[in-house]
């Protein structure tokens, strides 16, 4: 088997928690490590020791972060021109005070737009929500996209129950 360092995240729906207790543990069986499984339910189910879903996978944090990147970096070297284009006497014409101001404002940007994501559900989950709603449990699974048939197939014969929602194309490297 080759290592491949691209992942892909798998969602499935199983029907309650005791069977996402059995899928877990026959996935860390498998050799897939606990910090590459995120499970999300309706607040008022206990999920007890099953690894959940932390701010990353519930919410827009990273979308958010990085559009946040790149408008207030826009933003940051439109000031820096406007700065040295209508600047006060005295001020030196320097490329570096546009790079510095459009540096400042992708950091502000991007800080104000990821506190923001963190209060946006993640638009992803929006399509397991009546599933969620009606009592059933999501199971995120970040494996490397040469064990996702694999993966899927262990879910598939041991659980016929689960419900196979998919893969990402691609998921954030860090979280």
């Amino acid at each position: 088997m080759t290592m491949s360092h691209r992942r892909r995240r798998l969602y499935f729906i199983l029907p309650d928690v005791q069977i996402t207790r059995d899928v877990v543990n026959e996935l860390l069986l498998a050799r897939v490590d606990e910090r590459h499984l995120h499970c999300l339910a309706r607040e008022d189910l206990d999920l007890g020791d099953l690894p959940q879903a932390d701010v990353f996978q519930r919410s827009d944090i990273i979308h958010g972060a990085g559009l946040g990147l790149a408008l207030g970096g826009a933003t940051g070297a439109i000031a820096g021109v406007a700065t040295i284009l209508f600047q006060p006497s005295g001020w030196a014409q320097s490329g570096g005070l546009v790079l510095a101001i459009a540096l400042v404002g992708a950091l502000v940007g991007m800080w104000a737009s990821g506190m923001i994501g963190t209060s946006v559900p993640n638009s992803r989950l929006k399509a397991f929500q009546k599933d969620l709603d009606a009592g059933r449990v999501l199971l995120m699974v970040d494996i490397p996209e040469d064990r996702v048939e694999e993966i899927r197939e262990l879910v598939k014969k041991h659980h016929p129950e689960a419900s196979d929602r998919g893969t990402d194309p691609h998921i954030p490297a860090f979280p």
